[in-house]
């Protein structure tokens, strides 16, 4: 039976979560065609796409994968938002404005995809059905990261717990049903429109829920105790340790291996389609400026707040959580400090729908991005050229619905890790696409072969080093504990300059391009 507090929960998660179907269907009468659905007109103020491309880019692992990691190991863990940070400003200083213009004056390109083939000409697209379908791939699994992470959301908050004999699976389950299904109909409905003003409420909501729970907690547990005292009573046999940058909970140095393996995950934002739309969608130069700005205090603020959430947690939660339950921290800090009364329950329910809103703004955004490989690369692409505005917009319309539902079916697994599924798309995508971005805005050497070449260097070097076990019988990923990101860049990068070099130079039709973004205003 749902207890009392499990309603007025429940009252906050609907209210919520009407609002987010309500502004689907508002912009679902803006949406006239493709450019509308998939780029909003290339009409977004700067807020709006700076908490849009942060919002989406900050999944449910930024308040479940993140502060779970900062809890069971300790500071150490924190080099992964060092590196995250310096990924954001780079992307923001050094990608997004040559990109918007490179994108308009590229055949007004409207997917990562069709860019890639219109900055070279391939007449073929070849390149653009590649990264169409390393799209449709892995962002299927990031997805159903993002699913699952709502469904361990209801099942944490509204299940008994316990996974073997209670109603955890069936819960879950429920949750899963409701987080896909809100999701798919207002992407369905808005596009690209509904997504950004969503992810524009969500960026804020999860700014004000990751902010304040932290700060909350320390503040009444340092009123009864040391921080230090607390840590100790809750299993941390050397505080210092954990508190300490460069080690380990057990006093071993962190290795350099780890803290690079961290730190390259700021690579693969220049990789990131979801977050790159974004830049191309800003209507001026003027608001990105305004846009980059607000997206890094965004960063800043919000990383540094879901490492805080791990360690306080480890010290303010009265129960020890121990390997994936620790992805649940987050919300079984809210559920403990929001208890007393009906009104703080319903604050509290309020803030638990900031890991809702970090969890829809990625996973819509991914649906909308895969739909467009489908519909603009594929179909129109290449499949059918002539097709009308519509019949594409359609075909868009119904690839958010088959990805929504393979996402689901990947997610039914109630022990699959946030934090790993994330992990394994994100590299996919740094390597796979990021050395073909930075190539193709700022070397006008580079080549249609060498773009290819590198594209799948880099994916088949993830897919290589996290998934085969061929180091006696464990992948090399388990062997060295590198992160496939690392490699697969650099290895992307290097065989891109090579071939390229190797090639027939681009023609001058593509240098003159290339050279006319310098200097043109758009």
């Amino acid at each position: 039976m749902i207890s009392t507090n499990n309603i007025i929960v429940l009252c906050a998660f609907a209210a919520y979560l009407v609002m987010m179907i309500v502004i689907g269907f508002i912009y679902s009468k803006s949406t006239k065609n493709n450019e509308d659905y998939f780029l909003g007109g290339r009409n977004l103020g700067g807020w709006t796409a700076a908490l849009s491309a942060q919002a989406s880019d900050m999944s449910g692992w930024l308040l479940m994968g993140l502060p779970g990691s900062v809890y069971l190991a300790g500071t150490g863990e924190v080099w992964i938002a060092v590196g995250l940070l310096i990924g954001t400003i780079l992307n923001w200083y050094i990608v997004s404005a040559r990109l918007r213009k490179y994108t308009i004056v590229a055949g007004n390109s409207l997917t990562i995809p069709s860019f890639f083939q219109n900055r070279y000409r391939d007449k073929r697209g070849i390149i653009k059905i590649v990264s169409a379908i390393i799209i449709a791939v892995f962002f299927t699994v990031y997805t159903a990261s993002a699913f699952s992470s709502g469904a361990k959301l209801f099942a944490t908050l509204f299940s008994d717990g316990n996974a073997e004999t209670g109603n955890y699976n069936t819960i879950y389950m429920v949750g899963l049903c409701i987080a896909a299904l809100v999701i798919l109909v207002y992407t369905f409905m808005g596009g690209f429109k509904a997504v950004c003003t969503t992810d524009l409420i969500q960026g804020l909501l999860m700014l004000v829920a990751i902010m304040s729970v932290p700060i909350l907690a320390y503040a009444t547990l340092t009123f009864k105790t040391g921080f230090s005292d607390a840590l100790v009573s809750n299993g941390v046999s050397n505080p210092d340790n954990f508190l300490n940058f460069l080690k380990n909970d057990d006093g071993t140095p962190i290795s350099a291996v780890s803290i690079i393996s961290n730190l390259a995950w700021g690579l693969g934002y220049f990789g990131m389609p979801h977050i790159l739309v974004r830049f191309m969608a800003v209507k001026s130069n003027s608001e990105i400026k305004k846009s980059r700005k607000i997206a890094i205090a965004w960063v800043v603020i919000s990383l540094a707040a879901s490492c805080l959430i791990g360690l306080v947690a480890r010290g303010y939660l009265t129960t020890t959580l121990d390997g994936s339950a620790s992805e649940t921290v987050f919300i079984r800090t809210i559920q403990q400090f929001f208890s007393n009364n009906g009104v703080l329950i319903f604050i509290g329910g309020i803030f638990l729908c900031g890991i809702l809103a970090a969890i829809m703004s990625t996973a819509d955004s991914q649906l909308l991005v895969t739909a467009s490989a489908v519909s603009e690369d594929m179909y129109k692409g290449v499949i059918k050229k002539d097709a009308s505005e519509k019949s594409a917009l359609w075909v868009g319309k119904i690839a958010v619905v088959v990805v929504a539902v393979i996402a689901f079916f990947i997610a039914i697994d109630p022990n699959s890790s946030i934090m790993g599924l994330v992990s394994d798309a994100w590299a996919g995508f740094g390597s796979a696409f990021g050395p073909v971005v930075l190539l193709a805005l700022f070397w006008k050497r580079s080549t249609l072969a060498g773009a290819i070449s590198g594209m799948a260097t880099g994916a088949l070097t993830v897919i290589v080093w996290d998934y085969l076990p061929i180091v006696n019988g464990a992948t090399l990923y388990s062997a060295t504990n590198l992160y496939s990101l690392v490699l697969g860049f650099a290895f992307a990068l290097i065989v891109n300059v090579v071939v390229s070099l190797l090639t027939k130079k681009p023609s001058k039709e593509i240098l003159d391009e290339f050279d006319s973004i310098k200097t043109i205003e758009i």
